[in-house]
C-alpha cells in the first residue's frame, strides 16, 4: 500500500520495518486453540522513477577525424568521423573521468555527433540507474525473514498486550494498536538513537 502522508512519513513508519507476530484464540479453529501468524512488514520510500540526463556543455569537447575504410569518395577526403569527449564528475564521490564515444556511422558529421551525444546519454542515464539500483539494494538488504526470533513486536490478544521486543515498550490497548495507534511505538523506537549535530 501507498502511504502519503505529511513531512517524515517515510522516517516515522520505517520503525515499522520487521516481522510482526500476532497471537490469538483463532475463531476459525474448533478446539479455541491459541493460534500464531506473523506478518512482515517492509516500508522502502517512493522515489521518483524518472531520471533526468542532464549533459553540461562546459564538459564537451569534440575532435574530428576522416572515418576511412571503403565507401565513397568523399570517406577518405572529408572529416565525418567524430570523437567525443566528455568530462563526468560523479556526483557521489566527485572522482572525475573521462568518457570517449567515437561514432561513424553516417557519412554526415551532423549525423555522427547527435549519433554520440544520444550515446553519451545513455551510458550517464546507465550510470544514474545502477546508483539507484544500488542504493535500493542496501534497503532490501534490511528485509527479516519470516521466522521465529525474529520478529520485532507481538501482539497477543487474549494477554491484552502488545510488546516491541526492540525497546521492550508495551501497552494493553491492543484493540487501540490494531485500529492504528502506533505512534507510541514509534516514539520509543526513535527515542533509541542518539541525535547527532552536524
Amino acid at each position: 500500500m501507498e502511504i502519503e502522508g505529511g513531512d517524515y512519513a517515510y522516517g516515522y513508519l520505517k520503525s515499522e520495518n520487521g516481522v510482526h507476530r500476532l497471537v490469538r484464540v483463532s475463531p476459525y479453529n474448533a478446539q479455541g486453540k491459541r493460534m500464531t501468524s506473523f506478518a512482515s512488514v517492509f516500508v522502502s520510500p517512493l522515489v521518483d522513477d524518472t531520471i533526468e540526463v542532464y549533459v553540461d556543455p562546459a564538459k564537451v569537447s569534440w575532435d574530428l577525424f576522416r572515418s576511412g575504410g571503403a565507401g565513397g569518395q568523399n570517406v577518405n577526403k572529408v572529416e565525418t568521423g567524430v570523437r567525443l569527449r566528455y568530462q563526468y564528475t560523479d556526483p557521489d564521490t566527485g572522482e572525475e573521468e573521462e568518457i570517449l564515444i567515437e561514432n561513424t556511422e553516417s557519412r554526415k558529421q551532423l549525423e555522427n555527433r547527435n549519433n554520440a551525444m544520444r550515446l553519451l546519454k545513455s551510458q550517464l542515464y546507465d550510470r544514474a540507474m545502477k546508483k539507484r539500483l544500488e542504493a535500493q539494494a542496501k534497503i532490501e538488504a534490511g528485509k527479516k525473514k519470516i521466522e521465529w526470533g525474529s520478529q520485532i513486536r507481538s501482539y497477543v490478544f487474549d494477554d491484552r498486550r502488545v510488546k516491541d521486543h526492540r525497546t521492550n515498550y508495551q501497552t494493553s490497548d491492543v484493540d487501540g494498536v490494531m485500529d492504528g495507534k502506533i505512534d507510541d511505538f514509534i516514539k520509543a523506537y526513535l527515542m533509541e538513537f542518539p541525535v547527532t549535530e552536524e
